[in-house]
């Protein structure tokens, strides 16, 4: 059986995508801060910020004022309880090792997304999802894992050189720093990072949501080409010859016999009767 995602397939399409929303979705960022304060308006942009792979999935690029669509605090009550289902789970389970808390969480990582985008009941969302996963919980988790160690080895050379300034002004008076330039660009690379990570990591999910849930491609088995027969050489029949006439032969005539004639009866001679 094929296999409808591949750890740097996805991580490839799920950069393009999100580099492609990248202002989309630094704008949403910043829409969200903004309006965190408001209270009922913040669930709902809240519960989009969390579709948003859903609305990457659709292979356009977002506005990002799809924060504030109304029809997201309508799923206020499932989208709450679904994330409970899954506390209640997971919870529990890290009792029993982190890692069986990993596979349910990949198992169910795709559930908030079917809730909003199909509009299936919380129970539902969370059975589809397991199915939906099922034979591809270790390629979700490479990719995770893959994107993290790509972002932690980039940010470790802006991390030292900050650690490094620490350093010096600990051990140097505060008179002797009052001319040292602060190192900026430290700063700056790990907020660019930070951002660049997080929209590869929406991208990614968004790559991961659409090709699990769309419906495979029915298989037409071509059929076989007809075997060409050869043509049997065609023989030419003789025309048959045409019947010859058959010669009529003249009936002889007979000469012809004269039947005798037929004699008369001769007539009775009258009797003389006595005197």
């Amino acid at each position: 059986m094929e296999k409808k995602i591949t750890v740097f397939g996805v991580i490839g399409e799920g950069f393009s995508i999100g580099m492609k929303n990248s202002l989309s979705l630094l704008g949403a960022v910043i829409l969200y801060a903004l309006t965190i304060w408001i209270p009922y308006l913040n669930v709902g942009t809240t519960i989009a910020m969390c579709s948003i792979p859903v609305e990457l999935s659709k292979g356009k690029v977002i506005s990002p004022l799809f924060i504030f669509d109304a029809k997201y605090r309508k799923y206020m009550g499932e989208f709450f309880l679904l994330l409970g289902f899954v506390s209640i789970a997971v919870v529990p389970l890290i009792l029993f090792g982190f890692f069986p808390a990993i596979v349910i969480s990949l198992a169910w990582s795709l559930a908030v997304f079917l809730l909003l985008d199909k509009g299936v009941s919380p129970g539902e969302a969370l059975i589809q999802s397991n199915k939906l996963t099922y034979g591809y919980k270790w390629t979700l988790f490479f990719i995770s894992l893959v994107l993290g160690l790509i972002a932690t080895v980039i940010l470790l050379y802006p991390i030292f050189a900050l650690v490094d300034f620490t350093s010096c002004c600990e051990f140097d008076s505060l008179e002797s720093m009052e001319g040292m330039p602060i190192p900026w660009w430290p700063i700056i690379m790990i907020i660019i990072v930070s951002l660049v990570f997080q929209f590869a990591s929406l991208g990614a999910s968004a790559v991961v949501y659409r090709k699990l849930t769309e419906p495979a491609p029915v298989k037409v088995e071509p059929k076989p080409a007809p075997v060409p027969v050869a043509a049997e050489p065609v023989v030419k029949e003789k025309p048959a010859p045409a019947p010859k006439a058959e010669e009529v032969k003249p009936k002889e005539s007979k000469p012809a016999v004269k039947k005798p004639a037929a004699k008369k009866p001769a007539a009775k001679k009258p009797t003389k009767k006595a005197e």
